[in-house]
C-alpha cells in the first residue's frame, strides 16, 4: 500500500460506494440500514487510507466494515440478526442488484427531482456537488431533496424489488435518467477529472441490463444506442497528453466504427416502432455527426431539424443551447448568437454556455467580450480537461 491524494481517495470510495449499497440492499433488505453500513464503511476509509493507502480489494475492505458494523448492531438490535448474520464476502448478488435498488429510489411516492438526486447519489456514488452541477442547482437544494426522499422511503416502507411489469412505465422515465445523468458525469466529468471511464462502463452496463428487461421499449434502446455512439469516440477524445479534443479536430479514423453500425442499427430498430423520445433523438444527433466521413460534411440540418423535435418533447435551456451550436453551423454566427442572448437569464452559471458564446464572439470580431466570456467559462468548471482547451484560447487571445 502506498499513500494516496485526496482526489484519488474521493473517486475509489465513490465509484465503489454505490456497488457496496447494492449488495448490502440484497442482504438486509432494509434501506436505512444498508446505507448506514455503507457511511460508516466510507468514514472508515475516508480516515485510514489517507495514510495507509488504498487496498487491492477496496470493495472487499468496505465490505468488511460495514460487516463488522452490522454485527455491532446485532448487540443491539436482534431484529437485524438473521439478516446481517448471514453476510460474509464476497457477495454475489443477482446481475441485477444495482438496477434493483435504482428501481426503488425511483418510486413514484418521490418527487421525480427527489428520486434522481437521491439515486446518484446512494446508487451511483456521484458527490452531492456532482449532482447539483448535472441540475444546475445549488448543493442545498440537493442535500434537502436526498434527505427527504430517504425519509419517505423508510417511513412508507418502500419495497425493495423491481416492480411488475405493469409498474414499470411509471418509474422509467426517471431510471432513464439516473443513467443518462451517470454517464455524462463520466463521459465527461464535472469534477476535478476529466473523465471516468468506470462510470461510463457502469452506466453502458446499466442501459443493457434495462434493455434485456425492456426490450421492446424504444426510449431504452435509444439511451443505450446514445451510450454507445458516444463511447465509440472515445479513443480520439483526448491527446497523448490528455488534453480535450474538440469534434471538428478528432481523428474520425480511430472511431470504432463496429459499435456505430451496431447502435445505429439499434436505434433504427427502434424508431420503427414509430414512438420517438428523447433518448431516441439525442441518439440521432449523435449518429448524425458519427456516420460523416469529415466534419464539413455534416449534415447540420438534419441536426437542428432533430433539435427541434427534442426542444418539443423536451424543452430545456441546454438543448436550445445544443440547437443554436448547429444554428451556427447551419445558418451562421449571427443567427446562433441570437439564440444565446435568448438563454442569457437561464445559463448564466453554466460554463458551456460561455465557452459556447466565446467562440461564436471571436468568430464575430469581437475578441475582447470573447475573452471575458472564456474567463467566465473557466471559473465555473472544475474540469482540468476543459480548463486546459479555455487557458489555451485565453493565452491566444
Amino acid at each position: 500500500m502506498t499513500e494516496v491524494s485526496h482526489a484519488e481517495l474521493a473517486r475509489v470510495v465513490r465509484e465503489h460506494a454505490g456497488k457496496l449499497a447494492a449488495s448490502l440492499m440484497h442482504l438486509t433488505r432494509d434501506f436505512a440500514t444498508a446505507e448506514d453500513l455503507v457511511q460508516d464503511a466510507v468514514v472508515a476509509a475516508l480516515q485510514r487510507w489517507p495514510e495507509d493507502g488504498i487496498p487491492d480489494r477496496p470493495d472487499a475492505w468496505l465490505f468488511t466494515v460495514a460487516r463488522r458494523r452490522g454485527l455491532d448492531l446485532l448487540r443491539r438490535e436482534d431484529n437485524y440478526r438473521s439478516k446481517l448474520a448471514q453476510l460474509q464476502w464476497p457477495v454475489q448478488p443477482d446481475p441485477d442488484e444495482r438496477l434493483r435498488l435504482i428501481f426503488t429510489c425511483c418510486h413514484p411516492a418521490l418527487p421525480r427531482p427527489a428520486q434522481i438526486a437521491l439515486t446518484l447519489r446512494v446508487v451511483c456514488g456521484l458527490t452531492t456537488a456532482q449532482i447539483a452541477r448535472a441540475f444546475l442547482v445549488t448543493e442545498t437544494a440537493v442535500a434537502q431533496r436526498i434527505t427527504r426522499a430517504k425519509r419517505k422511503i423508510t417511513d412508507a416502507g418502500i419495497p425493495y424489488r423491481i416492480p411488475a411489469d405493469d409498474e414499470l412505465g411509471e418509474r422509467l422515465t426517471e431510471v432513464l435518467a439516473v443513467i443518462y445523468l451517470l454517464f455524462n458525469e463520466g463521459y465527461l466529468s464535472t469534477s476535478d477529472r476529466a473523465y471516468s471511464r468506470d462510470l461510463t462502463d457502469d452506466a453502458e452496463w446499466l442501459a443493457d441490463l434495462l434493455h434485456g428487461l425492456m426490450p421492446t421499449e424504444p426510449e431504452v434502446a435509444g439511451l443505450l444506442a446514445l451510450i454507445r455512439l458516444h463511447r465509440a469516440r472515445t479513443t480520439s477524445r483526448f491527446d497523448d497528453d490528455g488534453r480535450l479534443v474538440r469534434l471538428p479536430d478528432q481523428d474520425r479514423a480511430r472511431w470504432d466504427r463496429e459499435t456505430i453500425i451496431a447502435a445505429t442499427q439499434l436505434l433504427t430498430r427502434a424508431a420503427k416502432q414509430h414512438r420517438p423520445g428523447p433518448y431516441q433523438l439525442q441518439a440521432a444527433i449523435v449518429a448524425c455527426h458519427a456516420e460523416a466521413a469529415a466534419f464539413e460534411e455534416t449534415d447540420w440540418e438534419q441536426i437542428v431539424l432533430l433539435y427541434d423535435m427534442l426542444l418539443h418533447l423536451q424543452p430545456s435551456p441546454v438543448t436550445r443551447l445544443h440547437r443554436a451550436v448547429a444554428v451556427r453551423y447551419a445558418t451562421g454566427a449571427r443567427a446562433a448568437m441570437a439564440e444565446l442572448d435568448a438563454l442569457a437569464g437561464e445559463l448564466d452559471e453554466y460554463h458551456l454556455y460561455h465557452a459556447t458564446r466565446a467562440d461564436l464572439l471571436r468568430e464575430l470580431g469581437r475578441p475582447v467580450d470573447a475573452r471575458e466570456a472564456d474567463e467566465r467559462a473557466v471559473k465555473l468548471t472544475a474540469n482540468p480537461a476543459e480548463q486546459a482547451v479555455l487557458h489555451e484560447r485565453l493565452n491566444w487571445s
